[in-house]
């Protein structure tokens, strides 16, 4: 359970602290230092600094933390297609009629 984020988060901030948090502490089990993970991710250390403070850090930085400590297949889960557990799920889906986004004006 450790490794889920709770869904009563209730801003983008709060959940980017949260993986900063979760990424710090694999480092820590790691015995890496913030200077050592920063080099072998490929950023600058105060980047990696500043993530762990505050969240703040460009998917690619992330990506490239999550290569750095072995969890590139963690990224995978996001935005997965629906999981169905009946043929019944697969043909109710098919009847639902499409909806398009609407535009920004």
């Amino acid at each position: 359970m450790n490794n889920i984020i709770a869904l009563n988060i209730s801003t983008p901030n709060e959940i980017a602290k949260q993986i900063a948090a979760k990424v710090k502490a694999r480092r820590l089990e790691l015995n890496l230092t913030q200077e050592g993970i920063a080099a072998r991710a490929g950023i600058k250390f105060a980047t990696y600094r500043r993530f762990e403070q505050t969240g703040e850090i460009s998917l690619e930085g992330l990506l490239q933390i999550g290569f750095a400590l072995n969890a590139l297949s963690d990224f995978d889960a996001l935005f997965a297609q629906k999981q169905y557990q009946s043929l019944d799920d697969v043909l109710n889906e098919q009847n639902v009629t499409r909806k398009r986004g609407k535009k920004n004006e």
